[in-house]
C-alpha cells in the first residue's frame, strides 16, 4: 500500500497487514515495472490495495520521465477510506484525476472487465488467514483452490491475469516468505500459468520499512518471456568488506554482485537469474553464475533427507509446567535433560540448562505412556496445574490424558546417540549428542540409529557446519531473516548433500569432525576438507 507508515499504530499493522510503501521504493518498483513495457499511447495502471496512491503516483512520474506524451489512466482500491480519500485528492492536486474507490478489491475484481490494465503495481496486504478468521480463510481457498497456510498475497494476485491485457505487466511488492516457504507454494504456482516472472528482486533485511518487514519484488508480463528471469538479492553481511559505493538500488540493477553501504551496515548484493525448477513446491533460489551448484549436485551420493529422518523436538505446549531447572518432589526418573537451542553448538552439545517432566515409556520405540499411579509425587504435580493443562482441548480431542505432553516424539530413540540442531541461527550448528537427553522443539534432530552409519553422521555435521553448507542454504533454501539469520527446518536440510563416503577424502573428513566432536581437532580444516570430499578443491 501506498505512502507513509507512520498513520497506523502498530496492531493495526499486524491485523490489516498495512505496510506502506517507502517513496524510494516505490519509484524503484515502478521503474522496474516500466522497463519491461513500451509500444503504448495510454498507460492503463491499477492498484488493487493502493493506500494514499503512492504506488500510482510512482508510476505516472516514471512514465512521464521516460515517454513524453504518454497518458496515465489510474485506477486504486482499498478497504481505507480515508487513504482512498487522500489519493484522491493528491491525485487531483497533481492534475491526474483517475478512479478511486473504497471497497474490497478480492470482492469487486470479478465485476471488472477482462483485459482493462495495461499495468497493475501493488504492494497487498500481508494478512494471514489466522488473523482474517475462520470464516473468511474458508471462502477464501475455496474461491482460489487454496491448501495450508496462505496470506492475502495469493487472492489478490490470483485475479491478475484475468485483468491484465496480454503483455500487460505485473509488479508485485510482498513479503519474501513466499519464495522458500512450503506455504509459498501457493503463490508460486501462480507464476507456472499466465503470469510469467522476468525480473525478481529479494530485498531481505534490508529494513527499507520501518517495520519488521522483509521485502520482495516480482516483475511478471502476461506474455511468456523467452529469456530467463533475471534475479538480484540483498542481505546484511557484518563481516563483508564494502567493494562498491552505488546505492542499494544502483546495486541491485548492476551485472555483478557487490558490498555496498546501506543503512549504515555492510549489504551483500548477489546477482544471477532464478534457477530451474521442476514444480511449485521447489523454492524459488537464486542461480548464480558458473557451475559451482551443479559440481555439487554431480558429487552428491544421497542428501540428508534420503539417509534418516528428521524430527523435530517436542512441543508440551505447557512449558511453563512439564519444562523447569529445579524439581522438588517429583520422582527423578521421570525428570530428563531438554536440550535448547541454548545449548547447541557447533559440534558438541553443552550440559542442559533445563529439564523436563517426561511421563513415557523410554523403553519403548512408540509413545507408551506410563502408569502414573506408580509415580505419585508427579501426578501430585501434575493434579496442582489440572486446571491448565485440561485446558488444553486438542489434547483431550486427541484420546490423550490430560497430564501428556503434545508431541513427544519416540522415546526409545532418547537414550541413542542424535544429531541436534536449532531451528534459527545464523549458520550450521549441528551437534553430535551422546547424553540422552531430550530435545526441544526450538530444535530439530537426527537418530544416528536412523542414519545406521555413524560415518555417515560425522559427514552430515562437517558438511552442515561448513562453509559449503551455509553457500548450499543460501542458493538452494534461501530463507533468510534478520541480521544474518536463518531457518534451518525439515523441508530444507533434508535437501542438504552428502559425498560417498566410501572415499578417501570422506574417510579424511569424517575422522576430521570425529576429532571435534570429541573435544580435540581443529574446526579450520572443515571448510577445505568438505571441498575436497565434494571435489572441489
Amino acid at each position: 500500500m501506498g505512502g507513509g507508515l507512520g498513520r497506523v499504530d502498530a496492531a493495526e499493522v499486524k491485523r490489516h497487514g498495512r505496510h506502506y510503501t517507502p517513496v524510494g521504493l516505490a519509484e524503484f518498483l515502478a521503474e522496474s515495472v516500466a522497463r519491461n513495457m513500451s509500444g503504448l499511447d495510454v498507460v492503463r495502471v491499477l492498484d488493487p490495495a493502493c493506500g494514499d496512491g503512492e504506488l500510482l503516483f510512482a508510476a505516472a512520474r516514471v512514465v512521464g520521465r521516460l515517454w513524453a506524451g504518454v497518458a496515465v489512466e489510474l485506477t486504486g482500491y482499498d478497504l481505507d477510506g480515508e487513504a482512498v480519500r487522500l489519493a484522491e485528492k493528491r491525485a487531483r492536486e497533481s492534475g491526474l484525476g483517475g478512479s478511486w474507490h473504497e471497497g474490497d478489491f478480492i470482492v469487486e475484481a470479478a465485476g471488472l472487465e477482462p483485459d482493462s490494465f495495461d499495468v497493475i503495481i501493488t504492494n497487498p496486504p500481508y494478512v494471514r488467514t489466522q488473523q482474517l478468521g475462520a470464516e473468511a480463510a474458508r471462502v477464501l481457498a475455496g474461491g482460489f483452490n487454496l491448501v495450508g497456510r496462505i496470506d492475502l498475497t495469493h487472492p489478490f494476485v490470483g485475479s491478475f491475469p484475468r485483468l491484465l491485457r496480454a503483455g500487460g505487466v505485473m509488479g508485485l511488492l510482498c513479503s519474501n516468505r513466499f519464495l522458500s516457504t512450503r506455504a509459498g507454494a501457493n503463490v508460486r504456482s501462480l507464476f507456472d500459468g499466465d503470469l510469467h516472472p522476468i525480473e525478481l528482486y529479494d530485498l531481505g533485511d534490508t529494513r527499507l520499512f520501518s517495520a519488521a518487514v522483509l521485502p520482495a519484488i516480482v516483475i511478471a508480463s502476461r506474455t511468456e518471456s523467452s529469456g530467463r528471469c533475471r534475479f538480484a538479492t540483498a542481505y546484511r553481511d557484518e563481516g563483508a568488506v564494502v567493494t562498491s559505493d552505488v546505492s542499494l538500488f544502483e546495486a541491485l540493477r548492476a551485472d555483478a554482485d557487490s558490498v555496498i553501504e546501506h543503512g549504515g551496515k555492510a549489504v551483500a548484493v548477489q546477482v544471477g537469474e532464478l534457477a530451474d525448477r521442476a514444480d511449485s513446491t521447489e523454492p524459488w533460489r537464486l542461480r548464480r553464475r558458473g557451475d559451482w551448484l551443479e559440481r555439487v549436485n554431480a558429487a552428491t551420493w544421497r542428501t540428508f533427507g534420503q539417509v534418516a529422518k528428521i524430527r523435530v523436538g517436542i512441543k508440551t505446549t505447557a512449558d511453563a509446567v512439564f519444562i523447569r531447572e529445579e524439581w522438588d518432589g517429583v520422582e527423578p526418573e521421570l525428570v530428563l535433560p531438554l536440550v535448547t537451542h541454548e545449548d547447541v553448538q557447533a559440534w558438541r552439545v553443552g550440559t542442559p540448562r533445563a529439564s523436563v517432566l517426561y511421563p513415557y515409556d523410554l523403553g519403548r520405540d512408540r509413545r507408551t505412556l506410563l502408569d502414573m499411579a506408580e509415580y505419585p509425587g508427579a501426578m501430585a504435580y501434575l493434579n496442582s496445574h489440572a486446571e491448565r493443562l485440561k485446558g488444553r482441548k486438542y489434547v483431550r480431542d486427541a484420546g490423550r490424558e490430560w497430564y501428556e505432553i503434545w508431541v513427544p516424539q519416540r522415546p526409545g530413540r532418547w537414550v541413542g546417540a542424535k544429531i541436534v540442531f536449532p531451528d534459527i541461527s545464523e549458520r550450521g550448528r549441528f551437534a553430535y549428542d551422546r547424553s540422552g537427553a531430550v530435545v526441544n522443539g526450538d530444535c530439530y534432530w537426527i537418530s544416528v540409529a536412523d542414519i545406521g552409519d555413524e560415518r555417515v553422521a560425522y559427514l552430515m555435521l562437517g558438511v552442515a557446519n561448513s562453509a559449503l553448507g551455509l553457500r548450499f542454504y543460501d542458493e538452494v533454501c534461501g530463507n533468510r531473516l534478520y541480521s544474518g539469520r536463518r531457518r534451518w527446518i525439515t523441508q530444507y536440510v533434508q535437501r542438504f548433500p552428502l559425498p560417498d563416503p566410501e572415499t578417501a577424502a570422506a574417510a579424511e573428513l569424517v575422522e576430521a569432525v570425529r576429532e571435534l566432536v570429541a573435544g580435540g581437532g581443529a574446526a579450520e580444516v572443515i571448510d577445505r576438507l568438505v571441498e575436497k570430499a565434494f571435489g572441489l578443491s
